[in-house]
């Protein structure tokens, strides 16, 4: 989705806006909270761990996924990333072939995240936990779904950008977030602060970890010219990171967060970059979400999650999933 420009203003109009559309914050706030407490979430045999947010839009969360699930592994664990697929028809449960899916089917997230383990789509997280104990699972990453009271939880991670925080505090349609800040850090049992910015979590008393997005493949990138287009959450920070890496951003084109491509679109983006003779990139998100053809000539930019303390993962994970 798009953030509407009253989200982050702070003039007459922004506040009117909020206003107006504060009866149906409200209402989408105690949809939630009837939610949580009527739930009768199923408890798998797997340990679960969620790692979600409490606004909308790109926070970081697929790779915190990533580095969870594959801390798990160090860890002797035989794991599973359970996403209900946003993006994608597929309903589920299923087990995503990352050879034949395609992101129309499965969403992006799904095809990103099956290059570190096992991934399972599922609307009905409870059924997708089902699924991954018939298939020997012992432990699931739980993507983006804190707001999910169908399945039972070990640890529950909220991530947090460091550059927005929780945006202007207020909740759908009204602000970013999903429910309101109180009752979403009361659920969660720690905090993961990704990038650099102003927020700092007040009155939590739980775990607070912090993570940098690391970009991996950056050969050949400094002083190169880049066409550079994405359809994510905040594709600026993409565009960002391509010029702290040295590349000379000759043209940007910010699509809606999943956007799916047309062949023209595809077809213009790869006639401005052969006209300025620049690089074409993307990222891995918009990248799963082309075709084998449309991905020739262009380049994507994997990013990992890096925790500044690894010992505090360590310990956290600790808690629920010791090594084995």
């Amino acid at each position: 989705m798009r953030e509407p420009d009253f989200w982050n203003g702070h003039d007459n109009t922004a506040r009117l806006a909020i206003a107006a559309l504060a009866p149906l914050s409200w209402a989408y706030g105690a949809t939630v909270a009837y939610k949580a407490a009527h739930a009768k979430p199923y408890r798998s045999s797997a340990k679960v761990i969620c790692v979600g947010n409490l606004s909308a839009g790109g926070t970081g969360k697929t790779p915190v996924s990533i580095a969870i699930t594959r801390a798990l592994i160090e860890r002797g664990y035989s794991p599973a990333i359970l996403t209900r697929g946003y993006g994608g028809r597929e309903r589920g449960p299923l087990v995503v072939n990352s050879e034949r899916d395609q992101a129309a089917q499965v969403g992006d997230e799904a095809l990103v995240l099956a290059a570190a383990a096992p991934v399972i789509v599922s609307r009905d997280r409870a059924a997708g936990a089902k699924l991954a104990e018939r298939e020997a699972i012992n432990a699931i990453v739980m993507d983006d779904g804190h707001q999910n009271f169908t399945l039972a939880k070990d640890l529950s991670i909220i991530v947090v950008d460091a550059a927005t925080g929780f945006g202007n505090g207020h909740v759908l349609p009204a602000g970013p977030l999903r429910e309101p800040i109180g009752a979403g850090l009361a659920r969660a049992h720690a905090m993961v602060v990704v990038g650099e910015g102003p927020f700092m979590p007040a009155k939590f008393g739980k775990p607070v970890l912090r993570a940098q997005l690391v970009p991996v493949d950056v050969v050949g990138l400094s002083g190169r010219a880049v066409v550079a287009f994405a359809g994510i959450g905040r594709p600026e920070k993409f565009f960002e990171t391509l010029e702290k890496l040295g590349a000379t951003l000759i043209e940007t084109r910010a699509f809606p967060d999943h956007h799916i491509y047309t062949a023209a679109e595809v077809a213009r983006l790869k006639a401005t970059a052969r006209g300025k003779d620049a690089l074409l990139m993307t990222t891995e998100k918009d990248f799963v979400r082309l075709t084998t053809a449309e991905r020739q000539d262009m380049r994507y930019l994997p990013v990992r999650a890096a925790f500044e303390d690894p010992a505090a993962l360590t310990a956290l994970l600790d808690t629920v999933a010791p090594s084995r």
